[in-house]
């Protein structure tokens, strides 16, 4: 078996904010396999300044991945335990190599029967005007879920919008989501909590910054709006720590990215712990590319969440790579009439 790796830059097709500020471009590698004439293909997504292996030597871990890849899937997830973004990718190469079709890693009802994932619409942060220009779009498009990024522009800015969408619309037309991320501090995070439970929202993502356990505990006993934990899992990686932050914090909700916490198993290690403490959770993309959305998508499907999961991100780029993944009225579609770019592995190995 041989492993290569290619970088590959993804462009935003405009400008797109977050409290942490404004992304434009998006870095992600992909692993390819070949053995026997066979190719597979993998994606580790990275986002820079929040992934726990945005390090220095992520390039020169990826070459020693696939000078070892005779180590296998199962060996390679053990040693790579704080690279969590290539643990997914390895997983994604290996399930594609021994695939049928190389983008088909979980057959599946969402493949052979174009049955859908309900799928939140995403609110960029930006200036007012923009902001309820993306509202109105999403539900134009018949999203039925909208998650909101909150936290960079005016709090006051903020409240208003919410405000102007729940006038037009009540919590039985439209679910709202809130995420934060870590924007708000502890001294003004339980009175915006209040604010914003005014406007029957479903949740809020990680409404302060993670590794404030004990403040976030204390949160999450008397919010009068369920909180969901997202960056917080970041760099947690045994079941041990798993379950001790599950228990310390007990949080209404936790938001998995395989990316970020590694890969299938890492979130599955989560999702079975979460159940044990009838804690809800749900899973969400972190801008990769279709190959690596398409990997997340099928893996959803199969955990039959009936939740909206967050995989809306495959239309935010200039250059995305063609995929048959397809948004309709608020759910994710993978249209088996349309076809992965032609020579998709090939190209990325020029």
């Amino acid at each position: 078996m041989q492993a290569t790796y290619k970088k590959y830059i993804l462009n935003f097709k405009r400008p797109s904010g977050t409290s942490r500020g404004v992304l434009t471009q998006k870095e992600t590698w992909f692993l390819i396999l070949n053995k026997n004439g066979k190719q597979g293909i993998g994606e580790c997504g990275i986002l820079r300044g929040l992934s726990f292996d945005d390090v220095d030597g992520y390039e020169d871990k990826l070459k020693w991945t696939c000078e070892n890849i005779h180590l296998g899937k199962d060996e390679l997830w053990e040693a790579l335990m704080e690279f969590p973004s290539i643990q997914f990718g390895v997983e994604q190469a290996f399930l594609s190599l021994s695939a049928d079709n190389p983008f088909l890693l979980y057959p599946s009802g969402f493949i052979s029967k174009q049955q859908p994932i309900p799928i939140n619409g995403l609110i960029w942060m930006g200036d007012e005007s923009f902001m309820h220009e993306q509202i109105a779009k999403k539900l134009a498009e018949g999203f039925k879920c909208i998650k909101m990024k909150i936290g960079a522009i005016d709090f006051n800015t903020e409240i208003a919008l919410l405000e102007s969408i729940r006038k037009k619309y009540d919590a039985s037309k439209i679910e709202l989501r809130v995420d934060a991320n870590g924007a708000f501090t502890p001294e003004d995070a339980f009175e915006k909590l209040k604010i914003l439970s005014e406007y029957t929202l479903h949740s809020i993502e990680q409404p302060i910054k993670q590794g404030q356990s004990s403040t976030m505990k204390d949160l999450c006993a008397i919010t009068p709006l369920p909180i969901a934990l997202d960056e917080e899992l970041i760099g947690v990686f045994s079941v041990t720590k798993k379950e001790e932050l599950l228990q310390t914090i007990k949080p209404q909700y936790i938001i998995l990215k395989p990316s970020l916490v590694g890969g299938y198993k890492g979130c599955e290690e989560w999702i079975t712990i979460a159940k044990k403490m009838n804690i809800g959770w749900w899973v969400t993309s972190a801008l990769e590319s279709n190959v690596g959305l398409n990997a997340i998508a099928q893996w959803t499907y199969m955990l039959q969440n009936p939740m909206p999961q967050g995989l809306g991100t495959g239309g935010l780029y200039t250059n995305n790579l063609d995929s048959p993944l397809i948004v309709q009225n608020g759910q994710l579609f993978y249209d088996s009439n349309k076809n992965w770019k032609n020579n998709l592995i090939e190209d990325l190995c020029i």
